[in-house]
């Protein structure tokens, strides 16, 4: 049965395309609170837009859900805490509607200086009023942008062309980037003080909401016109309101309110006021952007691969295509080492070695240890949750990294200390054939071995002599379990020596336990390393 996928609001035909070959797609209307904790009920993934709440309940109404996706950038209609707890990635599209949303800001900017929303009411009703509508040039003009980030950027970008002088006020960005962008750095105060024009693009988060308020309206330069194409409540609407009516504010272009929907403001009230839906993102290109990169991020975390807009996996973002082969060998080794282990470790390092540190390697670590688990808890085990499981059990998992390394040009080791004192370590690594990434596993607790990391594994450990490999061979033949591939590796003859088999079949626990009595193994284990 293919993993389902429920779509609770409308997508881009182009997105269902990219998840219609895989996965089992169904539609349900994300508003009817019914007939959407229903659908969940078997749902491996679910995409919403804005109208679909999927708070602590809704999470809890799918048991097998993997992925929340939210078809744009923000994700206030989505409980990232609930969805976080229960190991549920939650992503978005970050960068869909970046230009339509910088585009919309502009747009609202040049409507309220030239009037054109109320110049265009009246023609329309029959008036012809040019002196009524008189508006003002940007060039210039002073334009204060709140918030450099990617949007602010492109919106600062843009109005540039018009001649205008520009400022901005953004805590979190250096003075030298925004020197770069043609923009001076000021407090938010001086931004208020000297501004013709106000734009704002910041995020909405406590530190945020209510920033331009009565106090801020009281200090600005008069006849200012502000644009909020940005999130809702991040200026306060009845001050900004009463800004207008006393002449202290020259007009404002909005986009976006506290509640939503909105269809009374006392905004609205105000010829020189654009008041529009919500339409940042409502272009054709960003919702076909939106759609496709939620898309592709539903099929990656249901393939079990790193997602990089999971907005609550750690070590999130762009992984160096480099890299990438790495990451299900880190887990696999997270795998290996916790059944040679035979349990939890107390700490756990994840070293990498190799050229491959030149790039961010943090991402391994959080593969590993999403490995360390997957056999030892109940629950699904993700990139969402693998940090939260290992900090409750008190495990800590370390990184480091090292230019050099010895016979592989990358090298991964997991290597931990048990709670008995003991220390145990796999290595492993990948080996590009032309066609296809062969991960490898180099070494199990000090012995050096040259197997596939992949199928089932079984770690036979006993005192070197002859007939053992007959012996486990002809066990494993009379229960029927077909032996892929096998390693003997051993420090001296006569030694301890670590026997590594691949078989086809899992085997049960009394199987393993009468393969280990056979040879009086002194350890025996099994890993899983099949993909998932």
């Amino acid at each position: 049965m293919n993993p389902v996928v429920l779509i609770a609001e409308e997508l881009a035909p182009a997105a269902i395309e990219v998840l219609a070959h895989d996965f089992d797609v169904r539609h349900v209307d994300g508003t009817d609170r019914p007939a959407l904790l229903s659908a969940l009920a078997e749902a491996d993934a679910v995409i919403v837009r804005s109208a679909t709440q999927i708070d602590a309940e809704a999470v809890a109404a799918a048991p097998r859900l993997k992925v929340v996706a939210r078809a744009g950038v923000g994700l206030d209609n989505v409980e990232v805490p609930a969805a976080t707890a229960r190991g549920v990635m939650v992503v978005n599209a970050p960068t869909s509607n970046i230009v339509s949303a910088a585009e919309q800001a502009v747009a609202l900017l040049l409507a309220v200086a030239r009037n054109t929303a109320s110049a265009s009411a009246a023609l329309k009703a029959g008036e012809w009023k040019r002196s009524k509508y008189t508006g003002v040039e940007l060039q210039g003009k002073t334009v204060g942008v709140v918030g450099l980030g990617r949007i602010g950027v492109l919106f600062a970008q843009r109005i540039a062309a018009f001649g205008t002088r520009l400022i901005a006020y953004d805590p979190y960005i250096q003075p030298a980037r925004a020197a770069q962008l043609g923009v001076r750095l000021v407090g938010l105060e001086e931004l208020l003080r000297e501004s013709d024009f106000i734009s704002i693009h910041l995020p909405k988060t406590p530190e945020t909401v209510g920033l331009i308020g009565e106090k801020e309206l009281a200090i600005v330069k008069p006849g200012v016109r502000i644009v909020n194409a940005a999130r809702g409540g991040l200026v306060d609407e009845q001050a900004l309101a009463d800004a207008i009516a006393e002449g202290r504010v020259g007009g404002a272009g909005i986009d976006v309110y506290a509640k939503e929907p909105c269809t009374s403001s006392p905004l609205f009230a105000f010829d020189n006021v654009v008041a529009t839906p919500h339409l940042g993102a409502s272009t054709a290109e960003a919702q076909d952007k939106a759609g496709l990169a939620v898309a592709r991020s539903v099929k990656l975390a249901l393939q079990g691969e790193f997602v990089p807009d999971a907005v609550n996996v750690q070590a999130g973002g762009v992984v160096a295509e480099d890299v990438r082969p790495l990451l299900p060998l880190a887990e696999k080794l997270g795998r290996a080492f916790t059944a040679v282990a035979g349990g939890v470790a107390a700490s756990v390092t994840v070293e990498v070695r190799g050229e491959i540190v030149n790039h961010d390697v943090a991402v391994l670590k959080l593969a590993a240890t999403k490995g360390l688990f997957s056999s030892v808890v109940e629950e699904q085990v993700t990139y969402v949750n693998a940090p939260h499981l290992a900090a409750e059990r008190g495990v800590e998992v370390t990184l480091t990294t090292q230019a050099e390394t010895t016979d592989h040009p990358n090298l991964v080791t997991v290597r931990g200390a048990l709670p008995d004192g003991r220390t145990v370590s796999v290595s492993g690594t990948v080996a590009h054939t032309g066609t296809r990434d062969l991960l490898k596993l180099t070494e199990v607790d000090g012995f050096d071995v040259e197997i596939a990391a992949e199928g089932i594994l079984l770690f036979l450990r006993y005192a070197d002599r002859p007939g053992v490999v007959g012996t486990v061979g002809t066990l494993l033949g009379e229960a029927g379990i077909n032996i892929a591939a096998m390693q003997v590796a051993r420090r001296e003859a006569g030694g301890e020596t670590l026997m590594t088999l691949t078989v086809d079949q899992a085997l049960g626990a009394e199987l393993l336990t009468s393969a280990a009595d056979s040879i009086g193994a002194t350890a025996a284990s099994a890993a899983d390393l099949r993909d998932e």
